[in-house]
């Protein structure tokens, strides 16, 4: 993590007013968070619509912090603190990452994308890891605040990071690919979230290839190769592209795919053998692993490691999670995000699965999606297979248009709409039993995840 003195901090950030008595104090990592603070930390007083950090300045010297950034136009700075004035506290922080960034020998893959991220981010770290030194965002450290403390982390010997990049709208990205420069990037894929912002899934596109907006001339960009919207608009790009897919018009297209119980069995353009093996449950999650196959080629890791990295892959949490249940019980925990694109990704992964008495899905309300966010619920209800699963419950008002959808084509009986999750827990148990499998997806603000602690 950062390790400078108080006089060269400030100077990465033009600021001033620092007393020169304490030009020399050595600041040991940054903080915005007075709960999380660590000896020698800097304290960076974010202002937000409800809160404003310059509260707690003499609060965070108190529990360990050595000084604090301090924003020009807030009154009363404390006497006798180690402080350096600055325009605006939060450009301060994306400064400082900035300029920390570059004074490493580190490259940087960048990895946005509607769905995936994440997961991509976890295959491509461990891959690389097999080869080099790699740190990656922790977390959900990938937005404006999130990404300036996760690259403020890296240390001096890092080789690679990887670094997640999320947004909510327009122009995000470009701040975060201006303060990163990545030497690759990844567009995991072009889908629904954040229509309610952007307004149509060409704008979602525009805003995901913002990413190229600091990529270095010499990078690599690494695209789903399937989405016309991203395949028109890099044509006149120059940096290197590489393509990922399902099509054998791609660089990087998946063949001979077996899904299994206990993960992803899969080659690469065209081979009939598997030889690569992901612990991850979902034929969609094949693509994931594609493009990390491309990073690591980029990067000239041994295709050996490759194999190795992916198949010693951990996930981060509520991702198609398989957990063991009480009474052998089998949950697919997805509670993390959800959008139609993912929602019909997640439902064909259990629709695939083998061995199981029974197949449930309890899904609920998917944010975010703008004014057609009712028919996208009630398609995502139409499509579910009777003949493929037995039970279907919801949670939400919106995911209510889910199980409308649902009711046109499974029997009486066999479709439960909630907006009480107690009352929901309490009729799923009445169904589930040994040997079921139930898939668990929504988007964050649900909370499904305590769905799945009720039945584990």
């Amino acid at each position: 993590m950062i390790k400078k003195s108080l006089l060269e901090i400030s100077n990465m950030v033009d600021g001033n007013g620092l007393e020169k008595a304490f030009n020399q104090i050595e600041v040991v990592g940054v903080s915005i968070d007075t709960r999380t603070i660590k000896q020698g930390n800097l304290f960076v007083p974010i202002i937000g619509e409800n809160f404003n950090g310059h509260k707690f300045v003499e609060n965070a010297i108190k529990q360990g912090a050595v000084a604090s950034f301090w924003q020009k136009d807030q009154p009363n700075p404390p006497a006798g603190i180690p402080l350096i004035i600055v325009e605006e506290t939060l450009s301060a922080l994306q400064k400082l990452a900035k300029n920390y960034l570059a004074q490493l020998s580190v490259k940087v893959v960048g990895i946005t994308g509607s769905n995936g991220k994440t997961t991509t981010k976890d295959m491509v770290t461990s891959v690389l890891s097999t080869t080099y030194k790699v740190q990656k965002t922790e977390g959900n450290l990938n937005n404006h605040i999130g990404l300036p403390l996760t690259i403020l982390r890296l240390q001096n010997d890092t080789e690679i990071a990887v670094l997640e990049m999320g947004m909510s709208g327009k122009g995000e990205i470009e701040l975060l690919s201006q303060i990163a420069h990545p030497d690759a990037a990844i567009i995991t894929n072009i889908g629904e979230s954040h229509l309610l912002d952007l307004g149509s899934r060409d704008g979602i596109a525009d805003a995901k290839l913002e990413i190229t907006t600091g990529l270095s001339p010499n990078g690599l960009l690494i695209y789903h190769g399937e989405e016309p919207l991203l395949e028109t608009r890099v044509q006149s790009m120059s940096y290197k592209k590489v393509t990922f897919g399902q099509i054998n018009t791609c660089d990087y297209y998946s063949s001979s795919v077996e899904q299994k119980n206990e993960g992803t069995y899969f080659a690469v353009n065209g081979k009939k053998e598997p030889s690569y093996y992901i612990p991850v449950l979902g034929k969609h999650n094949v693509n994931n692993a594609l493009a990390a196959i491309a990073i690591a080629d980029f990067f000239e890791v041994p295709s050996e490691k490759i194999i190795e990295g992916l198949k010693t892959l951990t996930l981060t949490g509520m991702r198609t999670e398989l957990i063991q249940g009480e009474n052998g019980v089998q949950i697919i925990n997805d509670a993390y995000n959800a959008s139609p694109t993912s929602m019909k990704a997640a439902v064909g992964l259990l629709e695939d699965m083998k061995g199981f008495k029974q197949k449930i899905v309890v899904l609920g309300d998917m944010l975010e999606l703008g004014e057609n966010e009712i028919s996208f619920h009630y398609e995502v209800g139409k499509n579910l297979q009777p003949n493929n699963l037995d039970y279907v419950f919801t949670y939400g008002s919106l995911a209510q248009n889910i199980a409308l959808g649902a009711r046109e084509i499974f029997p009486e009986g066999k479709v439960f709409s909630y907006e009480d999750k107690t009352a929901l827990i309490e009729q799923l148990k009445q169904v589930v039993g040994s040997g079921d499998v139930v898939l668990v997806k929504g988007s964050r603000g649900m909370k499904l995840e305590e769905v799945v602690e009720a039945l584990s």
